[in-house]
């Protein structure tokens, strides 16, 4: 449901932003040019799909991506997959849609993303596709897990060749991304979903994915240690057969070095420094290698051994669980709120609104990286919602908005600068709280330049959200627009009350024998000093 029943069948181009195309059920791609200062214009035909979708019983609705201002990547819903060369759409003469690479890639599936890549001896279409498949062994879940597979087409110049796939790389898991997109160079992929995906091998199964997934997460660890307030004790299983003449460790103030048979085996900085000079090795009856290193800061507890390694596993004794234990039993108790009439209880259900409820299926962003296929950045977004993407440049990934406490903050990615990867670059004041309230939003988006959101309804209603001024990152004085307010200035006019007046006009229009209903909704609110402000809020019905 979430990942077909939702999709919008209509599909505007980032790249000339007056033109929105749409596929009929005969398979035509019609276009129309949209402006906001005249009606409506009659559709056009560009392009009709060779295939006769009316003979496929089982197909997903047709789907489109503009991956530049001259090349679209277009899905029949049957499983095969078009690349065509559309000229430049902007102008209708040289606009001429053809088919320069088609293929029948399996089960049918939804184009999600694409870009073009462009360099000097070879031009490459990288597109990501969405499926649903289902899963024979799942007996206890749904029986059906989502495939992402990323196809790159490429063409060399020289070669006078056709486009052909050159790579297929599938990820798995077992819930629909909220948001999905490969980087403008091609070298990542980012995703935002409630349940984790994973690259498998092209015929590698979903079981056989989790099974190698859970060997990786079982791997036992290189050594053991612990520590008391004097001193820490590292245990090492050793090779067969090593003696030792085989075992060379080298102690220092704040550095450790063992090396086994010739192999480093435990190298780096240490958490704090220790008597090197006393730190002493000795090998037990069990064939383990039992290293005692001497606190120099006695009373002081060690996070990690050595830092930054996550080979070694930490053993905490039971006297320090006990200790530990007797530290936090005053925070606890047997009983759930034991002395409910004692103050005020510790929650009221019904003070509650629907922007304070916390979501269970706390989503997370991921960066995979195109050559090692492993994850290079997991960020939890927590009680951070997702609410929407959208295309603000086409040439940078697709932007996505998260709800920040009232407030939606829009985050541009960048895969140019691995420290800093996603931009704050806008904010929609209270459209997380404004948004909750709606039960039955489909659609969600924003215009490029911020100036207003709108929500679209699953049945008639369409709502517009209109922000005063363009948002920035900086902060801004809500009632004036002055920017550079201190933190304190801007938790101070949060925390202003203000009345809210409600008056209500509605107009009709009469267009092409239907009636649409405007409604502009006026929201007075009284600030400090006295000043009256009204906010427009535009619903079309």
């Amino acid at each position: 449901m979430h990942a077909f029943g939702m999709y919008n069948y209509l599909h505007c181009d980032s790249w000339y932003q007056d033109s929105v195309y749409y596929v009929d059920n005969l398979g035509r791609i019609m276009n129309l040019t949209v402006m906001l200062d005249t009606a409506l214009g009659k559709p056009r035909e560009v392009f009709r799909l060779p295939t006769d979708l009316i003979a496929y019983d089982n197909r997903l609705c047709a789907s489109m991506h503009f991956t530049s201002s001259t090349w679209v990547t277009l899905s029949d819903g049957t499983g095969r997959l078009y690349l065509i060369g559309t000229g430049e759409r902007g102008n209708s003469a040289s606009e001429k849609w053809e088919i320069m690479f088609n293929e029948e890639l399996g089960n049918p599936f939804i184009i999600i993303h694409s870009i073009s890549l462009l360099k000097a001896e070879e031009h490459s279409i990288a597109t990501l596709l969405l499926r649903i498949e289902k899963e024979e062994l799942d007996m206890k879940g749904s029986g059906f897990y989502v495939s992402l597979e990323w196809v790159t087409i490429n063409k060399k110049y020289k070669d006078k060749k056709k486009y052909e796939i050159t790579k297929r790389n599938i990820l798995h898991g077992k819930s629909v991304p909220h948001y999905a997109a490969i980087e403008p160079d091609g070298n990542g992929l980012m995703i935002v979903s409630y349940k984790s995906f994973t690259f498998v091998q092209v015929g590698q199964n979903l079981e056989e994915s989790k099974d190698e997934d859970m060997s990786e997460k079982i791997k036992e660890p290189l050594y053991y240690w612990q520590q008391t307030e004097d001193d820490l004790t590292v245990t090492i299983s050793l090779p067969e057969d090593c003696t030792k003449e085989d075992i060379q460790i080298q102690f220092l103030p704040d550095h450790v070095n063992v090396v086994l048979k010739g192999q480093r085996f435990l190298e780096g900085n240490l958490y704090s420094s220790i008597d090197h000079e006393s730190s002493t090795w000795i090998i037990k009856e069990n064939n383990s290698l039992e290293i005692s290193l001497i606190k120099k800061n006695e009373g002081l507890t060690w996070p990690e051994l050595v830092v930054g390694d996550k080979e070694g596993e930490f053993i905490r004794d039971s006297a320090q669980c006990a200790a530990i234990a007797e530290r936090l039993m005053h925070l606890t108790s047997d009983e759930l709120n034991p002395n409910p009439d004692k103050g005020k209880p510790p929650c009221n259900a019904q003070e509650l609104e629907e922007c304070d409820i916390f979501f269970e299926e706390s989503s997370s962003l991921c960066r995979f990286d195109g050559s090692t296929l492993k994850t290079t950045h997991v960020v939890n977004l927590g009680s951070n919602q997702y609410l929407f993407s959208v295309i603000v440049d086409p040439k940078e990934m697709p932007c996505f908005c998260l709800r920040h406490d009232v407030d939606a903050l829009l985050w541009q990615p960048h895969s140019s600068n691995q420290d800093d990867m996603w931009e704050h670059i806008a904010t929609f004041n209270a459209l997380g709280y404004v948004q909750a309230s709606k039960r039955d939003k489909k659609f969600f988006a924003c215009a490029p330049n911020y100036s207003y959101a709108a929500l679209c309804e699953c049945l008639r209603r369409v709502f517009i959200y209109r922000q005063p001024t363009p948002m920035s990152t900086v902060l801004y004085n809500r009632k004036e627009g002055r920017k550079n307010i201190t933190r304190g200035q801007a938790l101070m006019y949060k925390s202003l009350s203000s009345l809210h007046l409600h008056h209500i006009c509605s107009s009709s229009i009469e267009q092409s024998k239907s009636r649409v209903s405007v409604r502009v909704e006026y929201t007075r609110k009284q600030i400090a000093g006295g000043m009256i402000h009204w906010e427009p809020f535009i619903h079309v019905d």
